[in-house]
């Protein structure tokens, strides 16, 4: 069995090795197609995060969101074009507006909007994962594997201001039958 720096030696010398790489398998392009499509309707929710929260904190981490999900999807972009992938349609940019114009019953609340990034970002992380387990090509699987990394970075203030603002969604605590009750 090899070591932990041998394995990363390993993967850096795929990664840049100027031999030729194989073309990327259906595998990989379907999840690189799928994460761009997904990353899409995720600007969506951020876009209208955006036009709708007036919470500070919550805003400044929409952005942040935002702008890293526009980077990762660029990166997917351009390595399918360069693989000669044709790009799904996606919807087109959401135009900005005032939160104070629009009604209460329409736009989400802060809690909806936490709640629904989180729940966003936890699939995208478990998604990149299993794109990561299928991907032969290391360039496809850094590029993955790079994006989990930016999602967990976001996942964290997410859920701190979350617990903060009682905001969290959390399950009952479970005690199972014949547990010492404290």
């Amino acid at each position: 069995m090899t070591n932990t720096l041998e394995a990363i030696s390993a993967i850096v010398k795929n990664f840049v090795d100027d031999s030729p790489k194989p073309p990327l398998h259906v595998g990989e392009v379907m999840d690189l197609w799928t994460a761009f499509t997904a990353f899409h309707e995720a600007h969506a929710l951020y876009q209208v995060a955006l036009n709708t929260t007036m919470d500070k904190e919550l805003k400044q981490l929409v952005r942040d969101a935002l702008d890293g999900s526009l980077a990762d999807t660029k990166k997917i972009e351009k390595l399918l074009l360069k693989e000669g992938v044709p790009l799904p349609l996606v919807n087109p940019k959401k135009p900005v507006s005032d939160p104070t114009a629009i009604p209460e019953g329409v736009k989400l609340n802060d809690d909806e909007i936490a709640n629904l990034m989180s729940a966003k970002i936890a699939a995208s992380i478990t998604f990149c994962g299993q794109a990561i387990s299928k991907t032969v090509r290391t360039d496809a699987g850094l590029l993955f594997f790079s994006i989990q990394i930016n999602l967990m970075k976001l996942a964290t203030p997410l859920k701190t201001i979350m617990i903060e603002k009682n905001w969290l969604k959390m399950p009952p605590t479970y005690q199972p039958p014949g547990a010492p009750h404290q």
